[in-house]
């Protein structure tokens, strides 16, 4: 799909890739972006920039906020399900509760926003789901295990759905980032990616059709690593 002309919904718009996102559809020609975060107060400086921006108050978690947002974005044609948490919790001794927020957040709330919007989409004559996911869905991170295991079950998911909706005009594309400098992972001292430059690629990915898109240098090798040799990446990751 072209983003020139379409009419997009973000999630997590208020800081990092999700303020991001929204700025590159609106360079790009977006017709108008739905901005949503669970404060909507905090993404209302971009309405205020530019009035194809419509402020949105989303909360993954809340099942009700999310059929709401179904209901004003009802003529969306594209849906970018950003919004996420992570929380440093690994599989052995970390808060279960912690990973149950990764999981609400990351899985099971993109999961029903997503299908809230495609009856949506079906009914605008079809369209695009963008799932961000993360590079750990290839090689989990001990630190980040829950944040893995969520992201993992999304990009599932993610192909369940591609394979569900091909005939109903919608695509579904899988993001897989590595390090973008965004506040998730500010403090790590690794080499990041502008949010700017990820959105960009991501936004290139989807017009291009890439079902798969590795939108910066770190997941590009992280991806050529892991055709290689699976287990190796693994091993390469488990020690981060």
């Amino acid at each position: 799909m072209q983003v020139n002309g379409t009419i997009a919904l973000v999630t997590g718009a208020n800081r990092g890739l999700g303020r991001a996102l929204v700025t590159a559809l609106l360079a790009g020609g977006a017709e108008k972006v739905y901005a949503a975060a669970r404060r909507v107060e905090t993404v209302a400086d971009l309405a205020g920039t530019d009035r194809r921006v419509v402020p949105v108050q989303l909360d993954l978690t809340d099942l009700e906020q999310v059929a709401g947002a179904a209901s004003v974005a009802g003529d969306a044609t594209l849906l970018i399900n950003n919004g996420g948490s992570l929380n440093f919790a690994d599989p052995l001794a970390g808060d279960l509760a912690a990973i149950d927020v990764d999981l609400r957040t990351n899985f099971v709330g993109p999961l029903a926003l997503t299908r809230a919007f495609v009856p949506v989409l079906e009914g605008n004559g079809g369209g695009a789901i963008v799932n961000v996911l993360s590079l750990v869905v290839l090689g989990s991170v001990p630190a980040m295990g829950g944040y893995a295991a969520s992201k993992a079950a999304s990009a599932s998911a993610t192909q369940a759905l591609r394979a569900q909706l091909v005939d109903r005009k919608i695509t579904v594309h899988g993001v897989f980032p590595g390090a973008v400098d965004t506040d998730m992972i500010r403090d790590f001292p690794i080499p990041k990616t502008s949010p700017a430059d990820v959105a960009a690629a991501i936004l290139d990915g989807v017009e291009a059709g890439d079902e798969y898109i590795y939108p910066d240098p770190m997941a590009q090798q992280g991806h050529r690593a892991w055709c290689e040799d699976p287990a190796a990446f693994e091993r390469q990751m488990g020690f981060m």
